[in-house]
C-alpha cells in the first residue's frame, strides 16, 4: 500500500465536492496538488490522524514552503487551498474545527505587475502586417490580447459564434465556467473582420473554433509559439501572453477607467487584483503629475 498521510483517503470525496461546486478544472488541479503536497508533508512529519493536525503544523508547512524558495504569492495560494480543504472537512464532520480558524493569510508584497512598453506593442503589431492567412490571424489575436486583457485559455477557446462584429464584443468562458461579454475597439474589430474573411477560405472553416492553424484548431501552445515568432520578427523580448493582461489592466486604470468596469471586462470576482494594479497605476499617475507640478522646475 502506498504510504500517505491522513488527508489522502478523503481527497477523492473533496474532488467530487469541488466538481459539484463547478470549480474550474485548473482550480481543482491546483487545490489537489496543494492538498497532496501537504498530505505528504504530514506523513513525513509523523502526523497520521486528522485530529492531530494543529495550527502549528499548518504554519510550519507554510514556513517550509517559503524556505524552499516559493514566491509569497504561491505560499498565499497554498494557504487559501488548505483553508478551503479544512472548511470542507468541518462541514463534512470529519473534524470538529479547522486548525486554520484563527490564522491570518500570509502577506504578499504589492509589487507592480510587469507591463509591456507601448513601443514594443507598436513593433509587435507592425510585425503582424500582411495579407496572408497567418498575418490576418496573428494581427487579430494580438489585437484582442492588447485590447481586452483576455486570458490565454479564454482566447484559445473562443468560437466563431462567440464573436459579434455588430456589437464589437466577444463572449468568453472564464474561470469557474462563467460567461462574460468582453468589448473590443474599432481597430480590433477591423482585424477580426479581415481574419474572418480569410478564415472563410480555410479548408477547416467549418470548425467551431475561431482560431485555425495550418491544420485544425489553434491551441494554447500554438498561440504561444506564434507570439514567440512574431516577437522575434519584431526584434523585442518574448512576451508572455499573461503580460498583455497586466498591461491592459494597468493602462485602463492609468487612463482613469472605472475599477468596476475593469473587473467586468477581465473577469475578476475579487477586488484584490484591482488593488494591485491600482497601486501601479497610481504610481504612474503621480510621476506624470509631478512633471507638471515639480516645485524645482517652477523656480
Amino acid at each position: 500500500m502506498e504510504e500517505s498521510g491522513p488527508l489522502a483517503p478523503l481527497l477523492p470525496s473533496w474532488t467530487r465536492h469541488l466538481r459539484a461546486e463547478n470549480k474550474a478544472p485548473r482550480t481543482i488541479a491546483g487545490y489537489l496538488r496543494t492538498a497532496a503536497s501537504y498530505d505528504e508533508w504530514l506523513y513525513v512529519h509523523g502526523v497520521r490522524d486528522l485530529n492531530a493536525i494543529a495550527k502549528s503544523t499548518v504554519q510550519q508547512y507554510l514556513v517550509d514552503l517559503q524556505d524552499r524558495g516559493l514566491r509569497p504569492s504561491s505560499v498565499a495560494t497554498a494557504y487559501r487551498c488548505l483553508q478551503q480543504l479544512f472548511r470542507w472537512l468541518v462541514d463534512e464532520d470529519e473534524i470538529a474545527a479547522s486548525p486554520m480558524a484563527s490564522m491570518r493569510p500570509p502577506k504578499v508584497p504589492t509589487n507592480p505587475p510587469p507591463v509591456v512598453e507601448g513601443a514594443d506593442l507598436t513593433k509587435l503589431l507592425k510585425a503582424c502586417e500582411g495579407r496572408d492567412f497567418a498575418a490576418r490571424r496573428d494581427m487579430a489575436i494580438i489585437s484582442i490580447l492588447v485590447d481586452t486583457g483576455m486570458r490565454l485559455a479564454e482566447l484559445a477557446g473562443v468560437k466563431v459564434s462567440d464573436i459579434s462584429l455588430d456589437l464589437d464584443v466577444a463572449i468568453v468562458h472564464g474561470k469557474g465556467r462563467r460567461l462574460r461579454s468582453v468589448p473590443f475597439g474599432k481597430k480590433t474589430a477591423t482585424a477580426i473582420d479581415r481574419y474572418l474573411r480569410a478564415r472563410a477560405r480555410h479548408p477547416d472553416r467549418e470548425l467551431d473554433a475561431l482560431w485555425l492553424s495550418t491544420k485544425g484548431r489553434l491551441t494554447d501552445s500554438g498561440i504561444r509559439q506564434m507570439l514567440e515568432r512574431r516577437c522575434a520578427r519584431a526584434e523585442i523580448p518574448v512576451i508572455n501572453p499573461h503580460r498583455f493582461r497586466h498591461t491592459f489592466a494597468h493602462q485602463w486604470l492609468v487612463d482613469g477607467g472605472q475599477e468596476g468596469d475593469l473587473m467586468q471586462i477581465v473577469g475578476w470576482s475579487s477586488r484584490d487584483m484591482v488593488g494591485r494594479y491600482g497601486a501601479s497605476a497610481a504610481a504612474e499617475r503621480a510621476r506624470e503629475a509631478h512633471k507638471k507640478l515639480s516645485p524645482r522646475d517652477r523656480l
